[in-house]
């Protein structure tokens, strides 16, 4: 069955359509067919021929020599490079992250404030320690529930906190989530008092982070580092865990000064 018919009100079908297609070949890879992007759209082929001729005709996607399918194309690098701008993240951020990612053998995660948004704008991981799933470039969500939220959350006013908290709610992840804004808000001044936060199982069972703020030259927190570990490597490198993440925020202050 075709699924062209937009859903919700004031949305504008083709726009969707063109970039659910957009978003199929990134996760496909180069040298996806017209077939396989129908396939997994659920639209016509005939439809489907059209938003990739347009999207290649644009420039956000490519088609690939002697037949062998379709790719993403050169216009999305620099819109990718101007969202990293205004994230306030950029080269030196992304190779940082990686070397703490090296250095300390955890999962790492460049977080900022965006307006009052809380936003993973960089994630360094590998095989041997994988990051938290679906945590991801452009994340927002649970901040209520995680080491970098909490983090990012201290350092709102009281007013604009508990805005955003009313906005994105504190949904219940785990059976350890925090779903009280009383006991969020004692926890948040434990946070601004010691200069770190943790949450253990409470955003993820079996995971845990850890997460200090990124001071501006200012004094103003607008970003916060942190790093994830398994369960069962945290009860051995917990207070470890702490000092990384306390100096590489310090070093990435540092940087961004």
């Amino acid at each position: 069955m075709s699924v062209d018919v937009p859903q919700g009100r004031g949305l504008v079908g083709s726009a969707r359509r063109a970039l659910r297609v957009l978003e199929i070949v990134a996760a496909e890879g180069d040298g996806v067919s017209a077939k396989a992007v129908a396939r997994k759209t659920g639209y016509t082929l005939s439809t489907t021929y059209h938003l990739l001729n347009t999207l290649v005709h644009d420039g956000y996607l490519v088609r690939l020599g002697h037949g062998r399918g379709f790719g993403l194309g050169y216009k999305l690098g620099p819109l990718f490079e101007r969202l990293c701008t205004q994230l306030d993240v950029d080269r030196v951020v992304r190779d940082e992250l990686s070397a703490l990612h090296q250095r300390v053998g955890a999962a790492a995660y460049y977080t900022v404030l965006r307006d009052c948004d809380v936003v993973v704008a960089a994630v360094a991981d590998s095989p041997e320690h994988p990051r938290a799933q679906p945590v991801d470039f452009g994340f927002d969500e649970a901040a209520h529930a995680t080491a970098y939220g909490k983090v990012l959350l201290a350092a709102l006013p009281t007013r604009r906190r508990r805005e955003y908290l009313a906005g994105a709610g504190m949904p219940r992840l785990t059976e350890r989530t925090t779903v009280r804004l009383r006991d969020l808000d004692d926890e948040l001044e434990q946070v601004r008092h010691r200069g770190w936060a943790q949450d253990v199982e409470e955003f993820q069972p079996g995971l845990a982070c850890v997460s200090a703020p990124v001071v501006r030259p200012d004094e103003r927190i607008t970003a916060a580092v942190a790093f994830s570990v398994p369960l069962a490597d945290f009860a051995a490198r917990g207070t470890t865990l702490h000092r990384h993440a306390t100096e590489a925020a310090a070093r990435l202050s540092t940087l961004l000064s």
